[in-house]
């Protein structure tokens, strides 16, 4: 099964940057299919056959299809071997641990914050108007930052010391994003972020999946 080839379909989004960045943490070989969100190219018969829900990233792994960026790299780490220093905890507490920090930058920081942000005040245009949604959601985002970093600033590289996880991709990611919409992180999420973005794989991974898109 691990020997089957890996298809990614999205890029040019925080959500594929994730994907990107965990198959070049492990060092896979993938192929790419480099469809963008607002192109119509997720809404082809093609992509709708794979991915019902027409919405990007899409892992094919042989006869596998995985959905959802946060399930995908979680997926990525549960099948393939790992690389040094990266934490894939075998015990089901643990493992409970780095999921639990998955979930909240996917619902928290993403969900209820950013996407909202991002619906309202970056795309207005499609999703209409709601200034009063957009300053609620910064206030939450910052709410949740700060007891990010009060983790963080209780030791360590990493969430989980200094063994990187995809509970610091989805983290990192979030809060990359959060920039980009302008909100000042605290200064220990400033200083987690820049440690998680001088890895060499997210450097790979950021300049492929925003090729000719952004800097």
């Amino acid at each position: 099964m691990a020997d089957d080839k890996l298809i990614l379909w999205g890029r040019g989004s925080g959500r594929t940057m994730r994907v990107r960045w965990m198959l070049e943490e492990f060092g896979l070989t993938y192929d790419i299919k480099p469809i963008q969100s607002r192109t119509g190219e997720t809404q082809t018969d093609t992509y709708a056959a794979i991915n019902p829900k027409q919405k990007i990233p899409t892992l094919q792994h042989g006869d596998i299809v995985i959905t959802e960026s946060p399930a995908i790299i979680s997926y990525i780490a549960d099948n393939f071997d790992t690389p040094q220093g990266f934490y894939v905890p075998e015990d089901p507490q643990s493992r409970a641990k780095v999921n639990e920090w998955c979930f909240f930058s996917a619902m928290e920081l993403d969900a209820h914050t950013i996407y909202i942000i991002r619906r309202h005040e970056g795309l207005p245009e499609i999703y209409g108007q709601a200034p009063d949604a957009v300053a609620s959601a910064r206030e939450y985002y910052l709410k949740q930052a700060n007891a990010v970093a009060a983790q963080v600033a209780t030791g360590g590289t990493y969430l989980f010391g200094e063994l990187f996880s995809i509970a610091d991709i989805m983290l990192a990611t979030c809060l990359n994003a959060g920039l980009r919409y302008n909100i000042e992180l605290p200064k220990a999420l400033d200083a987690y972020l820049a440690r998680a973005e001088s890895r060499p794989s997210y450097r790979r991974a950021f300049d492929l999946n925003y090729e000719g898109l952004r800097t």
